[in-house]
């Protein structure tokens, strides 16, 4: 016997309690058929719009959904014989739309045995478990190129660390950066980051009670996620470089930052400039600045070629410029 309300009013009777039940059966996004046991339609509540009862037909599963549907249908049904015997079938409907059938052989309280069917719309449930499967294979595909970087950026240190208190210190500091642009992808839905928003974590990390002396113009442009890792390194590597090496602070100079599109050769460009003041410096101080700045493997090599451009990192009398262009498309 089909289990009836857990309880209501004395005084209320099922009747009285239809309209609420057809509306929660709208909310749900269901729809309601009953059947006699011989097959003959009953009652049919909130049929889905895509589907419409033809004036002066009798309702039957090819009537209502069509022939290849009712057909399918017709074959589920058949193999229920006795109450509580049940069985699903979801339906492409076409347009992008899925349905899902529950049918369930019930015995009223009046001993009759009906055949109950309940529609569902699956549409929005199908589109998110699309959406889900699409993000963890992003999710996928995005922590495998993270891991590759990481490697990249290991052996390249490990490459020209001459210590292992070295190596930690400038593989620790490059990993940081790398979380932190990692930070700004996440939180834009893997769309990437704001190249202000690069800059602007590097500085707070290294110079934060100076930052007026690290100006930056031009666009602030969206980097892909790939182009946000990369860049927010080669910031990394040069605002370091600068914190230990050069002299901006003690003179207070401030070091100009410019990100800004170009027309290139093959399209739309995206060029980097980033000019710190130093000196004036003699050829023994150049060289020996050349010596001990690190990273220009990273600034030089690592980077560009992750973004598929070109870079110049040059250390001369006056300043230190580092200058990076890349393709357009690689960001947008």
């Amino acid at each position: 016997m089909v289990h009836r309300l857990t309880w209501f009013e004395p005084q209320r009777g099922d009747d009285k309690l239809r309209e609420f039940f057809i509306t929660a059966l709208i909310d749900m996004s269901a729809s309601l058929i009953l059947q006699g046991s011989d097959g003959r339609y009953i009652c049919i509540t909130t049929l889905p719009a895509r589907w419409a009862l033809k004036p002066g037909v009798r309702p039957n599963d090819e009537a209502v959904f069509g022939e290849e549907i009712g057909a399918r249908l017709k074959e589920l049904k058949a193999g229920l014989s006795k109450p509580g015997d049940r069985a699903e079938l979801e339906i492409d409907a076409g347009d992008d739309t899925f349905f899902e059938f529950r049918c369930r052989v019930v015995e009223m309280s009046n001993d009759e045995v009906n055949l109950m069917t309940v529609v569902i719309d699956r549409t929005e449930d199908r589109r998110r478990e699309r959406l889900l499967r699409a993000l963890l294979r992003e999710v996928s595909h995005r922590s495998k190129n993270l891991l590759a970087i990481i490697q990249s950026i290991a052996s390249q240190t490990a490459r020209h660390a001459g210590t292992l208190d070295t190596f930690l210190g400038k593989f620790r500091g490059r990993l940081h950066a790398l979380s932190q642009s990692q930070d700004l992808i996440t939180d834009s839905s893997w769309r990437g980051a704001y190249f202000r928003d690069l800059l602007k974590q590097q500085v707070d990390r290294y110079v934060q009670e100076n930052s007026d002396l690290v100006t930056v113009s031009g666009e602030d442009v969206l980097l892909t996620p790939n182009a946000s890792l990369h860049i927010g390194l080669a910031l990394h590597e040069l605002i370091v470089n600068a914190v230990s090496h050069g002299d901006f602070l003690a003179k207070r100079r401030a070091i100009e930052v410019r990100c800004e599109r170009i027309e290139g050769d093959n399209g739309p460009q995206i060029r980097m400039t980033w000019v710190e003041p130093v000196g004036p410096l003699d050829d023994d101080a150049v060289a020996a600045a050349k010596t001990m700045r690190f990273g220009s493997t990273v600034l030089e090599r690592v980077v560009p070629s992750s973004v598929n451009g070109r870079a110049s990192h040059r250390i001369e009398r006056e300043q230190v410029r580092y200058e990076l262009t890349f393709p357009q498309e690689i960001y947008d």
